[in-house]
């Protein structure tokens, strides 16, 4: 086995670790455990400041690590990434009180940060065009399955173990990933000569802190028309727009939007966004809905998703294979139907439907959106060259981040309040039958095992049929994202995986990248 070949091998190999990784990385398994984390350390009024700080620095991280890759090289940034995942994960695991870990966790979201989009741009590097569907299918795999598997396998961990070790569990795996990348992976020693847009990369950061820690806070902590959340949100409004002059100026900028004029491109990352939005709320509110409603078990609640997980993986796969013999435009349309049709099916749900029509409808569901975890990341690389990918990759990973942390923040509203104003009405109906009762503050508390049994019968059922009814009337929003997706999809073009169309990478070009 020559160089080159060693190098591929090992490159796959430590990138499907890190894809396992990626399942610990994500929010969901942690938020599985965060009733028992917080049991422990204390500091409930604290507790989201776990999730908001992994995603902020996960953010904010993706379009500046990625460009960088372009600059310097992606070894260097991909093993930055890697080191830095570890040293976050050792120290959350070892965390004392919640601001602790939270520090921690952001900590991990900047290792996070640098993983995902540089390896995609690493599979155009290393594989011929030939190749790259098949890896990017993988590899698109992989990283949906983190998506999807991380409740289930938090729950488990949580239940069985202890909760360090959804933490602890990285070590070993992301120890052998980080040997494999430098024993094997080799790349080319010649990169472009760029300048570090500073100025970009503060503002975007500052930008994007602003916007999460006010979509995070906002109806929690604090009420939505607060001087904190309007703060917020102001300081968003100042930054990013400061970054969109600044970016239009600098010569080497954080995100070209140059390449946005490249329809491919910006019709992918649309695309990405909009699947984001819609997919994200089924993956959250599936679960809530076994627990809430059915009186599932967080194991119950998280093994739902295996249906979804399993068709995502195939259909990456597939997805992989058809971009070598169609457009990628005529894929996504595939998926993009067959993915509103599993959002319409979920619509339909209800406290009697079985767990197996269930299952089926998450597979479908799954199966549509499990195209978009390979096929986009493929075709918004698809015409750049090397001296441009990690910066084309990172955008659409961010950009798809953005997407999910605005959807699941908007259909959280809109199931909370729909829940509030159903209880409300069907309490009040009940008069003195509802005395008594807990804080109806937080349905997920309130809906546990323990809660469920000291709930009288007539009110428990009122609870049960509010919360389903919410649930359901939010997946009819979600589909309001899908159809956009479908929509933006159309515009992809003609563009094929194995062709060279205008704008296109030439051959040379082609076959110089894939022999570094």
């Amino acid at each position: 086995m020559n160089a080159q070949q060693n190098s591929r091998l090992g490159f796959v190999v430590a990138g499907l670790l890190l894809g396992i990784l990626m399942a610990a990385m994500d929010n969901t398994i942690v938020s599985t455990a965060m009733a028992t984390i917080v049991s422990e350390l204390g500091g409930l009024d604290k507790y989201v400041w776990v999730t908001s700080a992994y995603m902020v620095a996960e953010m904010a991280a993706m379009p500046i690590f990625g460009k960088l890759s372009d600059m310097y090289g992606r070894k260097r940034f991909f093993v930055f990434g890697i080191a830095m995942f570890l040293l976050g994960s050792v120290l959350c695991g070892t965390a004392d009180t919640i601001v602790q870990l939270s520090i921690y966790r952001a900590i991990q979201g900047i290792g996070g940060g640098a993983l995902m989009p540089i390896a995609f741009a690493i599979v155009f590097d290393v594989f011929p065009v030939e190749k790259r569907g098949a890896m990017g299918g993988l590899f698109g795999a992989v990283f949906g399955i983190s998506s999807l598997a991380g409740p289930l396998l938090g729950a488990f961990i949580t239940d069985h173990l202890n909760w360090r070790w959804n933490f602890y569990i990285n070590i070993p795996l992301g120890i052998l990933a980080l040997f494999l990348i430098l024993a094997f992976y080799r790349e080319s020693a010649v990169h472009a000569k760029q300048r570090i847009d500073w100025w970009g990369a503060l503002t975007l950061i500052g930008s994007i802190v602003a916007l999460m820690f006010a979509l995070e806070l906002g109806g929690q902590l604090y009420a939505w028309d607060s001087r904190q959340i309007l703060g917020l949100f102001a300081a968003f409004a100042v930054l990013f727009t400061t970054f969109l002059l600044v970016e239009r100026k600098a010569e080497e900028p954080i995100i070209s939007f140059g390449m946005f004029r490249k329809r491919l491109f910006a019709s992918s990352n649309l695309a990405g966004l909009f699947y984001g939005a819609s997919f994200i709320a089924a993956s959250v509110y599936i679960p809530l809905f076994v627990q809430g409603v059915t009186g599932g078990t967080a194991t119950n609640s998280g093994l739902i998703l295996l249906p979804m997980t399993l068709s995502s993986v195939v259909a990456s796969q597939v997805g992989g294979f058809l971009v070598q013999r169609t457009s990628f435009r005529n894929v996504m349309v595939l998926s993009a139907v067959i993915f509103m049709a599993g959002i319409a099916l979920l619509a339909t749900i209800t406290p009697d439907t079985t767990k197996t029509l269930l299952s089926i409808y998450m597979a479908i569901a799954g199966f549509g959106v499990g195209f978009s975890f390979s096929v986009l990341g493929m075709s918004a690389i698809q015409d750049f060259g090397p001296s441009q990918r990690g910066a084309a990759s990172s955008t659409m990973s961010f950009i798809r981040s953005l997407g999910m942390t605005v959807g699941i923040t908007v259909f959280g509203i809109v199931q909370r309040n729909l829940f509030a104003n159903r209880l409300s009405d069907s309490l009040s109906a009940m008069g003195s039958g509802a005395e008594g009762l807990p804080s109806m503050d937080d349905p997920r508390t309130l809906l546990a095992s323990e809660a469920r049994k000291a709930i009288p019968a007539p009110v428990l059922e009122q609870i049960v049929g509010g919360l389903s009814t919410s649930i359901t009337t939010m997946f009819w929003w979600t589909l309001v994202p899908a159809v956009l997706a479908l929509i933006t999809v159309c515009f992809m073009g003609n563009a094929k995986m194995m062709g060279y169309g205008p704008g296109a990478p030439s051959r040379q070009e082609v076959k110089t990248a894939s022999s570094e």
